[in-house]
């Protein structure tokens, strides 16, 4: 017989949607922010978005009572948005950037200057040790041309690699942010797959927000309208996941979002919803050897869908250094056009020098703007080409990691089929029992 232990804990995340004069009422926003943030009091907070470490400094003032605890993830050229409370003492923290992030000169979408990253902290919660995971992926702008999606989709590899990797030990795991993903996506499944971790709006009975769980609503007076088609209500990208340990079961009791609006205020907190999720902590002392969880004693069809899920994302990522390794082609043939109107140039300067007393054949206004022509292409190229050397490589690095996946997946799969061979061959006919025979 085992003895149990039950608690709650209460895990906040929202996107905060905090770019300093850009942002529709910013600091008025993040205001009311913290002021909900010390009248609810969750265990846990997950913050997204906060690009100013100021705004960071001024929330971890106001909670200084309620969440005593508290850090910033910093990363990039702005910082990664990341910031994480909780009432409950932190023993340690780690941040690991995604290898992949957008582009740099589509300065108006903005996510490659934002260092998109997982922040981790160790959390220790009565008896049970905690790895709080908060996270930002990098956002989709075109549903149906969607050219961020190869990156997307190693953001998620890399995530659920950090997760397997640094939760090994850990009583429990909570993974908190905007995802960027819909509840189909192929990075979601990925992930989910993966880790074993469990969606909070699937795993609860009540629930209290929006229709389907969206997080970003049409009804919301931030949101474009436009960037949600062809979603007329809403889409669901924000989720608090979660699981749990042989040591410890984790249960989502209750889980609720905000609805757009907030009482006795004009405008809500963010352009999305903030998520709260109620979960049940029941820790035991596992009987005998425990419950292995690990994937080796995963069903059949568990591995197979696994195997699925993974050769799908790694041709998706293939597709995306097919469209790397042409875009640097073009960026290395564009600079030896560069190199070569260089050289015309050079040529044309040094007709005076070999023709000694002739005049110079080319006007002088004409040749200065030619030549910074060229210089220009030489030093656009050359850092274009550099750049896309490094997205070929962090996709040819994450494409052979799902290819060895795939084959050690395939490998477990073939052995547990044979196992369950033998041992369908071992079992007696006709359900009777083995005998022996000396008796």
């Amino acid at each position: 017989m085992t003895n149990t232990d039950s608690s709650r804990i209460r895990v906040f995340s929202l996107n905060c949607w905090g770019i300093r004069y850009s942002s529709k009422q910013c600091s008025q926003r993040y205001v009311m922010i913290g002021d909900m943030l010390c009248r609810e009091e969750h265990d846990i907070v997950l913050l997204q978005e906060v690009w100013s470490e100021k705004d960071y400094m001024s929330l971890k003032k106001k909670l200084a009572c309620s969440h005593p605890h508290s850090h910033y993830f910093k990363s990039g050229v702005i910082g990664s948005g990341l910031a994480l409370f909780s009432k409950h003492r932190i023993h340690d923290t780690f941040l690991y950037r995604y290898s992949l992030n957008g582009y740099p000169y589509m300065a108006h979408h903005g996510d490659w200057f934002g260092g998109k990253a997982v922040g981790m902290a160790v959390i220790g919660i009565g008896n049970v040790t905690a790895n709080v995971y908060v996270t930002h992926l990098h956002a989709e702008y075109c549903r149906e041309k969607d050219s961020y999606l190869p990156h997307r989709v190693v953001q998620a590899w890399e995530l659920q690699q950090f997760v397997r990797h640094t939760s090994a030990g850990a009583d429990m795991v909570i993974l908190g942010g905007d995802l960027n993903l819909h509840p189909q996506d192929l990075g979601n499944r990925l992930l989910m797959s993966y880790t074993g971790l469990r969606d909070s709006y699937l795993e609860t009975d009540t629930f209290d927000g929006c229709e389907d769980g969206i997080t970003l609503i049409a009804d919301n007076p931030f949101t474009n309208k436009k960037d949600l088609i062809p979603f007329e209500k809403g889409i669901r990208i924000d989720y608090i996941l979660f699981k749990g340990s042989p040591k410890t079961d984790v249960f989502c009791d209750s889980m609720s979002t905000t609805k757009g609006s907030v009482a006795d205020q004009p405008f809500p907190y963010s352009d999305h919803e903030a998520l709260t999720a109620e979960l049940r902590l029941e820790t035991h002392t596992p009987p005998g050897a425990g419950r292995d969880k690990n994937l080796k004693d995963s069903s059949t069809g568990k591995l197979a869908e696994l195997v699925d899920i993974v050769t799908e994302a790694r041709t998706e990522v293939k597709v995306g250094l097919h469209c790397a390794e042409r875009m640097r082609y073009t960026a290395k043939r564009t600079g030896v056009m560069g190199v070569a109107l260089l050289l015309l140039e050079l040529a044309i300067a040094a007709v005076p020098w070999l023709a000694l007393g002739a005049e110079q054949p080319f006007p002088s206004t004409s040749f200065y703007l030619l030549a910074g022509l060229c210089f220009a292409i030489l030093l656009t190229t050359t850092m274009l080409y550099i750049f896309y050397t490094m997205e070929v490589k962090s996709l040819q690095g994450a494409e052979d990691q799902m290819r060895l996946a795939v084959g050690s997946l395939q490998e477990g799969l073939r052995g547990f089929t044979l196992a369950q061979a033998l041992n369908a061959a071992r079992k007696p006919p006709g359900g009777l029992s083995a005998c022996n025979p000396e008796e």
